[in-house]
């Protein structure tokens, strides 16, 4: 049925987005807004490539398994070296949060797009690029379950980063909500200098939690080119992936749980128009901006309610100074 095929590409349409938006809500809980997401994306899912492309031509008979490991290692240090930096220049040097984000993004794309395009001629030219055997090991299903009728590809026919992403969410909803660590961190987001004063350690909670999120941006990345392109490289194929990430943040209310749902429809969104016969150039467009639009609305909505759970954390892209308390 065509409703089922529209909700299985949604949801592979999802689940980048749905790391992305994670990644950036651990981020900003602890007060730092790091529009970098984008960028550290796209370097999780060109050090993945790079490192099962290296693999794979070192090894005579490469192992799928051997090379996700490898990839997964690479794509996560790749990007939490992007948040590293990120979160340098902004805590320790308090440098502004906005510019250092959208360099960082900047540099993410250039990053993607030299090294995903030196690697093409290496492999005989541009779009050549392919590492479809570790691709295997991310694309694979869930055994026996998948092969159920009608649900069985719908809900057990996609590869394991699919499904950590999903526990990903619930796992960081409840630690944020429910542990000391998480009600620490959104101390800090909402009020640094009390929290100082209550003899948290501000930079090193803020460090820790830019670099955790960035590193679970960067597996949205790897996820994008390994079981959605299914190992393969194209320059800017990310598209705006990374900023419907971000907008998702608001959109999900700096709630992981309802990122999920929100990734479905931001996913569904995306390829609606693909569905819908007939439409001109400008209506596919109008589809594609719809997932930000629908944003704008929500942002208007929480804004003028003014429920405090639902509002961003109230230190959200300010630098914190101890001299200022």
């Amino acid at each position: 049925m065509i409703i089922l095929v529209f909700i299985q590409k949604a949801i592979l349409q999802a689940i980048s987005i749905l790391f992305g938006s994670i990644g950036e809500i651990v981020t900003e809980k602890s007060g730092n807004l790091n529009l970098g997401i984008p960028g550290m994306m796209y370097m999780g899912g060109i050090a993945g490539l790079v490192a099962a492309f290296t693999y794979e031509n070192a090894v005579a008979n490469p192992v799928p398994f051997v090379g996700m490991l490898i990839s997964l290692f690479f794509a996560l240090l790749i990007s939490a070296l992007g948040a590293l930096i990120y979160s340098f220049l902004t805590i320790s040097l308090r440098a502004n949060q906005n510019v250092v984000g959208l360099a960082l993004t900047t540099f993410g794309i250039g990053f993607g797009n030299f090294f995903g395009g030196s690697i093409s001629k290496l492999a005989g030219g541009v779009g050549q690029v392919s590492v479809a055997t570790t691709a295997k090991a991310y694309q694979a299903a869930i055994p026996a379950l998948c092969k159920i009728p009608v649900v069985g590809k719908l809900l057990f026919g996609y590869g394991f980063l699919t499904y950590v992403a999903i526990i990903l969410a619930f796992v960081i909803s409840y630690v944020l909500r429910k542990t000391r660590i998480g009600l620490n961190l959104r101390a800090i987001g909402e009020n640094p200098a009390a929290a100082d004063a209550a003899g948290l350690n501000i930079n090193k909670y803020k460090y820790i939690a830019t670099i955790v999120g960035g590193a679970i941006a960067g597996l949205g990345g790897l996820y994008f080119v390994m079981e959605y392109l299914g190992g393969t490289w194209t320059n800017n194929g990310f598209g705006d992936r990374g900023w419907l990430a971000v907008a998702l943040v608001i959109f999900s209310l700096w709630d992981c749980r309802k990122a999920i749902l929100g990734s479905l429809l931001f996913g569904a969104l995306y390829i609606l128009y693909l569905y819908i016969p007939g439409l001109s150039r400008g209506a596919q467009e109008l589809f594609k901006m719809s997932q930000y639009l629908v944003t704008i609305v929500v942002l208007i909505a929480i804004s003028s309610r003014k429920k405090m759970e639902n509002q961003p954390p109230e230190h959200l892209g300010r630098a914190y100074f101890r001299e200022d308390r």
